[in-house]
């Protein structure tokens, strides 16, 4: 249930409502001395959405730093319109950003949203749905004129439709008053109008009691060379949070309190920001120069635009014409003993597959990231999806294994970076990190830790004084060397052709093929031998077992969590690898009467999980582009627990 929609109609649910907070009473801050009734809430969930020019990312970017640092623990989902520049005032051309910003521990986005900000009538139309009953509705009235309404597929004014009395409606002239307050700064109507989402930037954090100094900040670093732009969007933020204070239709604001996570300092980090910084820790965790070939593509793009930033850091990026130049660049540089890594979406790892192959062969240390997208084919270019999971696992020529690793948050893509590259240089072998969009451009507070913490990565090479190099002799972990070109004595052949044992010749032998492809696939099993032991939570055994991978980690874990708070008999493990699955996975499954596997596609873990141990297993599937609403899972879990 969410802690947040003040307005409801019935007593029971304002009896529930008030177990969940605490009235309190604040000063309005500003100009106003007006004081105004705060209530203290565990969480709240609000969505900025308008056309794709009205700036809602970057809004709900600035609520989602604001949120940070208020304390909050905080978790968001952007939602990007798939054509760029999509009719103006057209639900094909909406843009949303979502943020969830809680007082405790929080893993999703939220289900129902508590506040919706709708700048235009077809951001209405394509958002309503997911506000919760009861919750607060804020929209721009100057754009719901009836040529706006229309192009939205409304027949009348959806603002004077009775069924918008199950909101709390807060029509505010957001357009007019935006003119108004930078009417003498000699700004275009034009220019004026795009400052209209600062304003509602400014009435959100009045409403919900957010910081204004993060955002001013930003304005003045954002627009310092124009300063007529700066002036304007600080005057409208202002404006905005002062309309909070002295409007009469909004009678309360909303307080939560600094969640209590763990000390340290925290930002806000995006899910490829993370990625993108992990391999530069990873960088220098190895002390091995990092090399970036990448082909842009949603939504994935955003590693090389963060990685083109750093060249101070000694990262060098290269955008290649094609996906497979961009995999052949990074296998050139692995061979070259640097840090070579590339990335896209499922269309452009089924490019890559051919390298991929290739980097198999030549046992070279490389990573390769799968920020998963709907498909097939283009699909759904800016939707989330788990259905690259048997590409991963399967999708090359031969027999040709692959470790396989999959973040479970935003920020968790800075580990699994730091852990991939790890495994990399450990085994000698390409390693494929899964992402997806949700976790690449969603975003959380992200712990600031100092490298040291972290375990030095250690990189070997062999050098001149090597006698009788045999360049795939291995070692204990079945890795063969990793000799630099050019080193004196460590001439060898390189290709796609299968090697000979030890001495890497080119060999057509079948017996020598046999124990090739035998000695790779024991290699990618072994690294099962370094995984921590798997963790449960709940009862270690019982009635079900969720089993998560990626990014439903957090609708998984939070509806688990709820199920075992009603006393229901559930468990949750979550599988960060893929490939070799955990060596301990077996006897955990074995421990529990029903497996339920919630997986964004058509049941692909599940279908190994169930090939692999002779298991009987549940999946529940979603590929509607959207991550898990927990309420979906719970229900999941209850009927489980309750089949005969």
């Amino acid at each position: 249930m969410n802690s947040f929609s003040p307005f409801r109609a019935s007593s029971q649910e304002n009896t529930v409502l008030m177990r969940e907070r605490e009235e309190v009473v604040e000063q309005g801050t500003g100009a106003s001395s007006s004081v105004k009734a705060g209530v203290e809430l565990r969480e709240a969930t609000v969505r900025f959405a308008g056309d794709s020019g009205d700036g809602m990312q970057l809004a709900g970017t600035q609520l989602t730093t604001a949120s940070a640092a208020a304390g909050n623990d905080v978790v968001t989902l952007p939602d990007f319109p798939a054509e760029i520049r999509a009719p103006r005032g057209t639900k094909a051309g909406v843009s949303g950003f979502q943020v969830h910003f809680a007082g405790r521990r929080i893993y999703t986005p939220g289900d129902k949203i508590d506040a919706l900000v709708a700048m235009n009538p077809a951001a209405l139309a394509t958002n309503l749905g997911d506000l919760a009953r009861g919750g607060l509705l804020i929209v721009d009235s100057n754009s719901f004129v009836k040529r706006e309404w229309e192009k939205a597929g409304y027949t009348s004014n959806p603002l004077e439709d009775p069924a918008i009395s199950a909101y709390r409606l807060i029509p505010v002239e957001i357009t007019e008053l935006t003119r108004a307050a930078v009417k003498d700064l000699g700004l275009t109507t034009k220019e004026a109008d795009r400052c209209r989402n600062f304003f509602a930037m400014g009435l959100v954090y009045w409403i919900f009691d957010r910081p204004l100094d993060p955002t001013l900040r930003f304005i003045a670093a954002k627009f310092g060379k124009r300063p007529a732009v700066a002036e304007a969007n600080r005057r409208v933020l202002m404006a905005g949070y002062h309309y909070g204070e002295t409007t009469e239709a909004i009678h309360q604001r909303y307080v939560i309190r600094p969640a209590k996570l763990p000390a340290g300092k925290y930002r806000s980090l995006s899910g490829n920001q993370a990625l993108a910084w992990g391999l530069m820790a990873a960088s220098r965790l190895s002390n091995c120069d990092l090399v970036y070939a990448g082909y842009p593509i949603t939504p994935a793009s955003d590693i090389l635009h963060e990685l083109a930033m750093r060249w101070d850091y000694g990262v060098k990026t290269f955008q290649a014409e094609d996906e497979i130049c961009a995999v052949a660049a990074a296998i050139g540089a692995a061979f070259g003993g640097k840090m070579g890594v590339t990335a896209s979406s499922g269309p452009g790892i089924s490019l890559k597959a051919e390298g991929l192959g290739l980097a198999v062969m030549l046992e070279l240390p490389m990573i390769v990231v799968n920020v998963q997208r709907g498909g097939p084919s283009t699909g759904l270019p800016t939707k989330t999806e788990q259905s690259d999971l048997l590409q991963a696992l399967f999708g090359r020529h031969g027999e040709c294994p692959m470790p396989v690793l999959a973040a479970q948050s935003p920020a968790d893509n800075f580990e699994i970076a730091i852990e991939a590259w790890r495994i990399a240089v450990r085994y000698m072998t390409p390693v494929m990190i899964l992402s997806d969009g949700y976790l690449a451009n969603g975003a959380e507070p992200w712990r600031i830790r100092d490298l040291s913490e972290y375990e030095p990565i250690p990189v070997r090479h062999p050098g001149p004084e090597t006698q009788e190099f045999l360049p795939y002799r291995r070692d204990e972990r079945l890795a063969r060397p990793w000799a630099i070109p050019g080193t004196p004595n460590l001439m060898h052949r390189i290709g796609g052709l299968e090697k000979q044992v030890d001495t890497g010749a080119v060999s057509y032998d079948g017996a020598n093929h046999q124990k090739m492809v035998q000695l790779r696939a024991q290699k990618v099993a072994g690294i099962a031998n370094d995984y921590p032991p798997q963790s449960v939570i709940g009862p270690e055994r019982g009635k079900v077992l969720f089993v998560s991978w990626g990014g439903t980690f957090g609708a998984v874990r939070s509806a688990v969590q709820e199920l075992l708070e009603t006393g229901y008999e559930v468990a949750h493990t979550h599988l960060r690898y893929l490939n070799p699955l955990p060596n301990d996975l077996g006897d955990i499954l074995a421990r529990y009467e029903r497996i339920v596997v919630p997986e964004l596609n058509l049941g692909q873990l599940a279908a190994v999980l169930q090939a692999k141990y002779l298991r009987p297993v549940r999946s529940v599937s979603k590929v509607m582009g959207r991550p898990f609403n927990v309420e979906d899972l719970v229900e999941a879990g209850r009927q489980a627990v309750e089949e005969d």
